[in-house]
């Protein structure tokens, strides 16, 4: 990935395709400040563009805090147009997290409250640790989430179960919210890391092209009536029979060979 000048985000390459993206505030909780996350839209910009990367990893440094929420220092001296701009900002970075064209991990290693648990939101599959708590507390604060919290929540795990999370501000554990279906796996804190990379590198195997096309079929088509997503579902079926990784898919197949997916 191009070098990017970042004060408050960790870049890592753990293995070939993969790359670990960390906040890195740890005295602070990893806690959204408004640099962090022009941080984090203009690293998932740079990501985007980026051709080698197949698959983003983004956690939280140390073992307390995925990410604990917003700046409070911050929000606390905000006006109405402080607070449209903030809000306006961490809706366009972590759209950038979303639409990126990678698919998004969630290493969820400890606390992901407020802005924390919607940057897990924005990523496509969330891993937890079994230590992990979730939640939307901006209400005990006297505010609401304004980093798309109020609707991505109820787009994964149904309206009901979001304002249940969202107007009593209470926190769920990380076994309550894999029921829920908001997170995708549970695991002790030691196994978390290995577990996700293990998933990194099955995601690593499949074709990158198939990857964008399928997440952009979801979040499109999750915007639309079922017929027009299914409109859109075919015209990307069609795109993707014109590209490279459907020929090699379909010939590794046919002749019983692994095949080499090259993002085409």
């Amino acid at each position: 990935m191009e070098e990017l000048a970042l004060k408050n985000l960790q870049i890592d390459n753990p293995a070939e395709g993969v790359l670990k993206v960390t906040v890195h505030r740890p005295e602070q909780l990893n806690a959204l400040d408004d640099e962090t996350v022009a941080e984090i839209h203009r690293t998932f910009e740079a990501i985007s563009r980026d051709s080698s990367i197949r698959v983003v990893i983004i956690t939280g440094a140390g073992h307390k805090a995925f990410v604990a929420g917003a700046d409070i220092q911050q929000l606390a001296r905000q006006d109405h147009d402080q607070a449209l701009k903030r809000a306006l900002a961490g809706q366009a970075a972590f759209d950038s997290v979303e639409r990126c064209g990678k698919v998004v991990i969630a290493q969820v290693n400890g606390f992901a409250l407020g802005g924390g648990c919607e940057l897990a939101l924005a990523c496509h599959l969330r891993y937890a640790s079994s230590r992990a708590k979730l939640g939307l507390p901006e209400v005990t604060l006297g505010i609401i989430p304004g980093y798309g919290g109020t609707q991505r929540l109820q787009r994964i795990v149904g309206r009901g179960r979001a304002l249940q999370m969202i107007l009593t501000g209470d926190f769920v554990t990380a076994e309550a919210a894999f029921e829920m279906g908001l997170i995708n796996g549970v695991e002790p804190p030691e196994h978390l890391e290995e577990k996700v990379m293990e998933i990194a590198a099955t995601l690593c195997k499949r074709g990158p092209v198939a990857l964008k096309l399928a997440i952009d079929a979801v979040l499109r088509g999750g915007d639309e009536s079922q017929q027009q997503g299914m409109t859109i579902e075919a015209e990307l079926f069609a795109r993707i029979s014109e590209t490279e990784d459907m020929r090699e898919g379909m010939s590794a197949f046919l002749e019983k060979s692994p095949p080499e997916f090259r993002g085409q």
